[in-house]
């Protein structure tokens, strides 16, 4: 039997487990804080779901929002994304990579500059200015950069070039070598990069704040109205339902990640 000759490192443990519990501390007293009758007293008050309750009278209605537009933005960054991060990987022109540095500006301006800049180019459409269609558009920008670059990273390995041009002396054309080859070469990176774009517009708070009216709230926007308008009970419940609506989707898509790394990583 082989003895684990790798050298233990408890100062190290140590320190994992401090800042683990400097993290975790917060968001499970504000967790507790939306079970308790009076935050003030503490347990003392007593346990209760009265806050959970109203949470999801008064804000139920942005969970399945948030949800769907998450998703939507996974599609649409998917679409435009893969074709946008294929095309900057091949081309080797000046102006490729004047675009991709273009690209990542959403990700630098704050959020408040580019749900203006949104604001001042399309606010006069109405009906679009008062729809999800408008949040929508503003987390694409938003997390457009994330998808681009991680699938242009995986259409850029050498391997990939080669399989290409192979199969272009054989006869294949560009829709054959794109669907049949390079895409699901690069899945892994897809389904990597759809996570982030998931995770990053259902958290998104900045952009959507801006964008959002009384009628398009997300689980953010709520959460925000939640704090600043109600008692502490009632936005610390609110953290409660948003832990409870997130992770488990955070933890299925990772799964599928994993999965789909496993099977279809080379």
């Amino acid at each position: 039997m082989r003895k684990n000759t790798q050298p233990k490192a408890p100062f190290l443990l140590a320190v994992t487990v401090i800042v683990s519990l400097f993290m975790i501390a917060p968001m499970l007293l504000s967790v507790m804080a939306g079970l308790v009758n009076n935050y003030s007293a503490g347990l003392k008050s007593g346990l209760t779901l009265r806050w959970l309750g109203e949470v999801w009278e008064n804000y139920g209605g942005t969970v399945g929002w948030s949800l769907a537009l998450a998703v939507a933005c996974v599609i649409g960054t998917v679409l435009l994304g893969v074709p946008c991060a294929y095309a900057l990987a091949r081309s080797r022109s000046r102006a490729a990579r004047i675009f991709e540095e273009l690209l990542t500006l959403p990700v630098a301006v704050p959020g408040l500059a580019t749900a203006l800049a949104l604001i001042l180019a399309y606010g006069q459409l109405t009906a679009f200015r008062q729809s999800f269609a408008f949040i929508l558009v503003g987390h694409m920008i938003f997390t457009l950069p994330f998808m681009v670059r991680t699938v242009s990273s995986a259409f850029q390995r050498d391997d990939l070039l080669a399989l290409e041009e192979a199969a272009r002396s054989l006869g294949a054309n560009f829709r054959q070598r794109f669907m049949g080859i390079l895409v699901p070469a690069v899945f892994p990176a897809i389904v990597a990069g759809s996570l982030m774009v998931f995770t990053l517009s259902v958290g998104e708070f900045n952009l959507t704040w801006m964008l959002h009216t009384p009628l398009t709230r997300t689980l953010p926007v709520g959460l925000a109205d939640s704090y600043a308008s109600m008692r502490i009970e009632i936005g610390s419940a609110y953290t409660l339902v948003f832990f409870a609506v997130i992770l488990p989707v955070l933890w299925g898509l990772q799964y599928l990640a994993n999965l789909m790394q496993k099977r279809h990583g080379t």
